[in-house]
């Protein structure tokens, strides 16, 4: 029987589609040095400078529990760890390198720990997983786009034996999913120029891990980028295609679609500051009404967003995160209706702000004051019931003296004495839920 690629990702990602808000972890050894994850390549910083780090990996602050009840507050239904990034230091114990936590003065499976917390909490566990490793003898160097080495001569012609690579990282990538129980998520992350497909032994990989967990949610960098979703737009999708599409710092202004028009799951992946690791000088935070915003985005496009925190050295999630975390989490637990089970919406991207739609429940995401009454353009006839969504408190549709010409779209006042221009109730998004009436009604 045939495999049918687009079904059967359809059937995994339905929790995913749902829960649309979650959180990315980038920890590592990166976090000593504090100037961002990409430190040893963006200095070219060799291998003997970087690898001493692991001595001051002390972690003595690592809380998962802290941080998954962060994330449970910030109303966040999943979570995405840093297992092993491009450096190769292993958060887990893996059996194939000393470079791990395991070996550091902190001595801890963090890996292990997280997911037990996170667990805990009832929110959905996934690990992310660096194809690449720059710490490995058998990975390319020299002239490669991003090794710390490309630029040292000292290995120009050196020999790299790609199978051997792979038989190592396909082996640690079984490791995850035999030792540490029920994954939701696995994050893949990144293929570049010749360095993707086949390179990893892609189809390989991939019939190793639905062998072994079979409803696992991956995404679709084993062939492709921030740069190229790969052929998960195509019609014929690869079964290494993944399950969604991960833009990068950035929202797709119209979704993401297949190249016949139909949706697939995407998620757009967003830092809180500038840095996916941990910086020490980079204080240039999204504020939470900037999150929230962004959030409602990509949900009105059938979208999710994995917001990042990137942790000390010491496994301090920054105060500023978690101040950003918790003021989202206060807008999301009186709002959350609006985002968790919801998508594109049948009627066109208003003016003022967004839709988001889930069945006949139409949520309008309210972000700009308006001179007069909120138009709900070409619904006239088609609003039943409106309720604020915080408070389930009553919103009556206007037909004010003034709207009379324009009985094509519906209006609403949120104060129905008033006429005129007013504050927002909720500056950061004033959401209203619509109950959209059936045709036959």
């Amino acid at each position: 029987m045939k495999y049918d690629v687009v079904a059967e990702r359809t059937k995994r990602t339905k929790w995913y589609q749902e829960a649309r808000f979650g959180m990315f972890i980038h920890w590592g050894l990166y976090a000593i040095p504090a100037r961002g994850e990409w430190v040893r390549s963006n200095e070219c910083m060799p291998k003997e400078d970087y690898d001493p780090f692991i001595n001051e990996f002390t972690t003595e602050h690592y809380d998962p529990k802290e941080w998954a009840k962060l994330a449970k507050k910030a109303g966040m239904k999943y979570a995405v760890l840093t297992a092993k990034h491009h450096d190769g230091f292993c958060l887990f114990d893996s059996k194939y390198t000393d470079f791990k936590s395991t070996n550091a003065p902190c001595k801890r499976d963090l890996v292990a720990e997280f997911l037990e917390a996170f667990r805990a909490e009832g929110i959905k566990v996934g690990l992310y997983f660096s194809l690449i490793d720059w710490r490995h003898e058998d990975f390319p160097h020299y002239k490669d786009k991003f090794h710390p080495m490309r630029n040292n001569e000292a290995f120009k012609g050196k020999e790299h034996n790609m199978d051997r690579y792979n038989e190592f990282m396909h082996g640690q990538v079984k490791e995850l999913l035999t030792n540490y129980g029920h994954l939701d998520l696995m994050w893949f992350d990144f293929s570049y120029d010749n360095m993707k497909n086949e390179t990893w032994k892609a189809e390989e990989l991939m019939e190793m891990v639905r062998s072994i967990q079979p409803h696992l949610i991956i995404d679709n960098r084993l062939e492709g980028s921030a740069e190229d979703a790969g052929s998960i737009r195509s019609l014929n999708p690869t079964t290494y295609s993944g399950d969604f599409a991960s833009p990068e710092q950035m929202i797709p202004p119209k979704g993401i679609k297949d190249v016949a028009g139909n949706p697939i799951p995407w998620e757009a992946c967003i830092t809180l500051n500038n840095h996916w690791g941990y910086h020490s000088t980079d204080s240039h935070y999204k504020t939470a009404k900037m999150v929230v915003r962004t959030l409602v985005d990509c949900v009105s496009k059938g979208g999710n967003l994995i917001l990042n925190v990137g942790p000390d050295g010491t496994g301090r999630i920054p105060k500023e995160s978690v101040r950003i975390l918790e003021e989202v989490g206060e807008w999301m637990d009186e709002n959350n209706l609006s985002i968790y089970g919801c998508g594109a919406a049948d009627f066109p991207k208003p003016e003022w702000g967004r839709f988001t739609q889930n069945g006949n429940k139409l949520y309008a995401h309210v972000m700009e004051e308006q001179v007069g009454a909120v138009c709900l353009p070409y619904m006239a006839g088609k609003v039943g019931k409106m309720r604020m969504c915080k408070d389930r408190s009553e919103v009556l549709e206007t037909f004010f003296w003034n709207l009379q010409e324009f009985r094509e779209h519906a209006f609403f006042f949120f104060d129905k004495h008033a006429s005129d221009c007013y504050p927002l109730p909720d500056e950061i998004d004033t959401v209203v839920e619509i109950e959209i009436k059936n045709e036959k009604e």
